[in-house]
């Protein structure tokens, strides 16, 4: 019996680990770029070579350019035009300008958009900004290690939230400090604490069932022997030895008289009094409990379990969820609440133009090429080509559905695309126009806010100029009108586009850029800048935001509808937070005020005077909150975790994560469930998450909540069925052993037939295929009881 148990307990640690490496697998096969192989120029003894990331050092000598992704912190030294994309760490879509002068700091995971520099290293690896964070993530790992002796109720009520001050300035560069260790201990998945609790109750039940049938065959015996007593036939063999009358099977008074023609004395006694042979008929009393114990455990439930979950892991891969950890899937469907990045997750983290004037008509979409004509399309297009970094390009996806890729600056890149998108090739003009035949240049700054690229034409001079909306066109004198000629642009007509157009486009908080050229028969003062780029004639203004994603607004409708709040977390600005939310549909045009806060807003309300997180005053925000912008990753971790802890919620919040940047990977790792994005997220995000999106599509979150109700019913089900067999099994063997002495059913032959029975029975439940009816509930939420929801 020994031996069959011990197998059993194998075959189902071997299927769950089979799984989970299985998954594991999976996902690094996903990963499409392997660290070790990743090189960097580096100037050692004066020469510049090419060496493995993962050996730089500190005081090394770093060449960055284009499209370099930085492996280490430090410090700008010299350089050309550098301009950094810092969204993996910030979520700020805008690249930032670095210079000796102004921010030199370079940070480990951010990439080089536009120019080159060189860099002294100042940390690497696990002290460099990257490598914090992973250590925070990694903190939470070792601090489950060392609480593995908490009691369950501590896991429970006792979570910490991570709120420390400068843990949130250093994961923003600017702090002195490393941050603490975490001392946080992540709570049991959802389905894990059920089964638990429901294992607890089970395991009550067949306790109480098992000793209660050793009492009742204990006082039976004691009755029967201590009480009436019991005749048996005393043997006395000729070497004065008493032989054990049990081993003879004597039954009767004649069964003894017929022993005594054999031996020298054989005499049919009552005994009343302890006999040594009743050690074994007592242990037989407690193997028929352990009997009914065994009968009462659903041994093949955790086996169920797994074959549930790891068919439906095989079916969401279908749906684009990649699920690293089983337990993921079925959590999700328990999830009440998703906290969502809004960069890369909610919006393309592309820049595009998504409302243009032209000819006098403000149009909230791509204008098609049949509404304007073929001067305007070919002015604009030459202009955008022309007068635009020749390092910004935007790459076509060989994947079917993909976005393109924007290379170089992101405003310049939505442009060229908006060019592309009106039929025209971009690359062809360039061509055409290759930058040695640049007669003037003059480029962006701070001052001029607007670029500017003179070309020479056959009849003298063309200008093209682009830039803030209200600066360029403040330099127009003419504008395209709607018959395609030029009209002068008067200061009331000035007026009423900065209040109909630019004014209307920064309400739905777009960036404004106006595009405008001009012709010049002879040359001009080059060095008056202020008198070359005026008397322009206005082409179009254009607004250019990160758009959200198509599929997002339904997907979050959908989410709300099943009883899911969506919550965004962005380091944007206020203005283009609550605009995004509104366009996705997770703010309303009523909602407004404690329903949107900034980051520091936030940090002051949940914490108190000495900068402790504080549960109550936490309990007093997270409820009507639904957007949280100018956010640091320690803010985002406090929320997630926060509203993992608090109790206001009857059965208790489930949250899941959405992200894609390295910032993003703390509460990805402290969440219920983190989702991280497949083609724009970061290595460290994926590591820390429990599912992958392999599209990038919010939508298969929903799918990824479907499939997790639809595993929850289906193990709720199971366990109706598994433990109705079980508690008639368990009054069958009750009954039959108080009855009769001995179960009718034994250990061994239950406990297989438990796990063939649960693993058929799995199988048959598992695949049923999920309904959208699914979403028309709410969530059960972490604390419910799993085998009383409805089926």
């Amino acid at each position: 019996e020994g031996a069959a148990i011990l197998i059993s307990v194998c075959l189902v640690i071997f299927v769950t680990a089979g799984n989970d490496w299985s998954k594991e697998r999976q996902f690094r096969s996903l990963q499409n770029k392997l660290d070790d192989d990743a090189t960097i120029s580096v100037i050692r003894n004066g020469d510049s070579i090419k060496i493995f990331t993962k050996d730089i050092l500190v005081g090394d000598l770093l060449q960055l350019g284009y499209g370099d992704i930085l492996p280490a912190d430090g410090i700008y030294l010299t350089g050309n035009d550098l301009s950094i994309d810092e969204s993996t760490l910030t979520g700020e879509t805008d690249h930032i300008t670095k210079t000796v002068d102004k921010d030199p700091m370079l940070l480990s995971g951010t990439s080089v958009m536009e120019g080159s520099c060189k860099m002294i290293v100042t940390a690497v690896g696990p002290n460099s900004q990257a490598g914090i964070i992973v250590q925070l993530i990694e903190g939470q790992e070792d601090s489950d290690d060392e609480s593995d002796d908490e009691s369950e109720a501590e896991e429970e009520d006792e979570k910490p939230v991570e709120g420390d001050e400068e843990e949130g300035a250093q994961m923003n560069g600017t702090g002195k400090h490393k941050p603490a260790k975490q001392s946080t201990k992540k709570e049991k998945s959802v389905l894990q604490g059920k089964l638990t609790r429901l294992a607890i109750q089970i395991g009550y039940f067949g306790t109480v069932a098992a000793v209660l049938t050793i009492l009742v065959l204990i006082i039976k015996f004691c009755v029967a022997k201590f009480m009436f007593g019991e005749e048996k036939c005393k043997v006395t063999l000729e070497t004065g030895l008493e032989e054990n009358p049990w081993r003879l099977e004597i039954h009767n008074e004649v069964e003894c008289n017929a022993v005594a023609l054999n031996v020298a004395k054989a005499e049919w006694l009552l005994y009343k009094g302890w006999q040594p042979e009743y050690i074994k008929e007592l242990l037989e009393f407690f193997i028929i409990g352990v009997t009914v114990l065994v009968v009462a455990v659903p041994e093949g439930l955790p086996l169920a379990v797994t074959i549930s979950l790891a068919y439906s892991v095989r079916k969401m891969m279908k749906d684009n969820n990649l699920v690293r950890h089983l337990d993921a899937c079925e959590t999700m469907g328990n999830a009440t609440a998703i906290c969502s990045d809004k960069t890369g997750t909610l919006t393309t983290n592309r820049m595009s133009v998504v409302q243009s004037f032209f000819m006098g008509k403000l149009v909230k979409h791509v204008p098609s090429r049949d509404m304007l004509t073929p001067a305007v399309v070919d002015l604009f297009a030459n202009s955008v080509s022309v007068n635009s970094s020749y390092s910004s390009n935007v790459i076509k996806s060989k994947e079917p559905g993909q976005l393109p890729r924007h290379l170089g600056n992101k405003t310049e890149c939505s442009l060229l695309q908006f060019a592309g998108e009106l039929g025209e090739d971009y690359e062809a003009i360039r061509k055409q126009n290759p930058e040695e035949s640049f007669y003037k240049v003059y480029t962006f700054n701070s001052t001029r806010k607007c670029m500017a690229t003179v070309l020479k034409t056959e009849t003298g001079f063309r200008i093209f100029v682009k830039g803030a909306a209200e600066v360029v066109l403040g330099r127009c004198d003419y504008i395209i009108g709607e018959d395609g000629g030029n009209v002068g642009l008067t200061e009331k007509t000035y007026d009423r586009l900065v209040e109909e157009v630019i004014e209307t486009m920064a309400n739905d908080a777009l960036r404004t850029i106006c595009v405008a050229y001009k012709d010049v028969t002879e040359e001009e003062n080059w060095d008056d800048e202020d008198g070359t780029l005026r008397k322009l004639t206005c082409i179009s203004i254009v607004g250019i935001e990160d758009p959200v994603r198509p599929e997002v607004p339904d997907a979050i409708k959908s989410c709300q509808s099943a009883g899911v709040t969506i919550r965004m977390v962005t380091g944007d600005n206020l203005i283009t937070a609550r605009s995004i939310a509104r366009k996705c549909g997770i703010l309303t045009e009523e909602q407004d005020g404690g329903n949107i806060l900034e980051g520091k807003t936030f940090h002051t309300l949940v914490h108190d005077n000495n900068g402790v997180f504080d549960q109550d005053k936490f309990d007093l925000v997270w409820p009507s909150l639904r957007v949280l912008a100018r956010s640091s990753p320690s803010d985002k971790y406090v929320l997630v975790t926060g509203i993992i802890t608090s109790k206001l919620s009857k059965n208790r919040e489930v949250v899941a994560v959405t992200g894609d940047g390295t910032n993003d990977a703390p509460a990805l790792k402290a969440a219920d469930v983190g989702f991280a994005m497949g083609i724009a997220g970061t290595d460290v995000a994926k590591n820390a998450s429990d599912i992958i999106l392999t599209d990038d599509n919010f939508s298969s979150i929903v799918k990824a909540c479907m499939w997790g109700r639809n595993v929850y019913d289906s193990i709720s089900k199971f366990l109706q069925f598994q433990l109705t067999v079980n508690v008639v099994a368990v009054m069958l063997c009750f009954i039959g052993s108080c009855a009769h002495g001995a179960s009718p059913l034994r250990a061994v032959p239950m406990l297989w037939v438990n796990l063939i029975m649960d693993t058929f029975a799995s199988l048959a439940l598992a695949t049923e295929p999920p309904t959208s009816d699914l979403l028309n509930r709410k969530p059960y939420g972490r604390t419910k009881p799993l085998s009383l929801e409805p089926c």
